[in-house]
């Protein structure tokens, strides 16, 4: 087991650091805009039901890369911009922290859907949100996203996750927490 751990331990270490440079040095509100254009564009193109939630939501809050890493304590990092009616509204951080049976590095995005006022106002109001406290959320899978229409959608927010890549099993929202930033400009 030692000898397992010794090796998996720095390959961890190295995916991790590979994966989290790229979010480290996109601080800037250029950068996080330029990413999250890049990511919507992505998402739209291979999700048709991501494109027609985005006609009728309210708002878009998109995360294009976050960085998941643990080795029995883990944690997620990632920046991202709110956007309405097509312009940036604010700029967000996602963090999150775990513990448990957990080894591997990766890296996903996700976009946050939210088609009520109330939903939005929400995350205008509060000081830093949780995600699983205040507004429902639904995370559709494409298997979901086939049969779910604008029409048929009832819940607050509806998240969709893109890009994943890397060595750790497993995607979730539940726990994370959202706080407004003002990145450098």
């Amino acid at each position: 087991m030692n000898r397992l751990l010794r090796t998996i331990l720095p390959l961890t270490l190295a995916v991790a650091f590979s994966l989290a440079v790229p979010v480290v040095l996109a601080d800037t509100a250029v950068q996080i805009n330029h990413d999250v254009d890049a990511a919507l564009s992505q998402l739209y193109a291979s999700s048709p039901a991501a494109q027609r939630f985005s006609r009728v939501a309210k708002g878009v809050l998109v995360f294009p890369r976050v960085i998941k890493a643990g080795f029995v304590v883990g944690g997620q990092y990632g920046v991202g911009a709110l956007r309405h009616h097509g312009k940036t509204a604010g700029y967000y951080s996602t963090i999150a922290a775990s513990y448990g049976l957990q080894v591997g590095a990766q890296a996903f995005g996700y976009a946050l859907f939210f088609m009520t006022e109330d939903a939005l106002r929400y995350l205008d109001n509060s000081a830093g949100w949780e995600l699983g406290v205040g507004p429902s959320i639904v995370v559709i899978d494409e298997g979901v996203a086939r049969s779910l229409s604008t029409t048929t959608a009832k819940d607050d927010i509806y998240a969709f996750f893109f890009s994943q890549k890397g060595l750790m099993a497993g995607l979730g929202v539940q726990g994370s927490k959202i706080t407004r930033i003002t990145p450098d400009q």
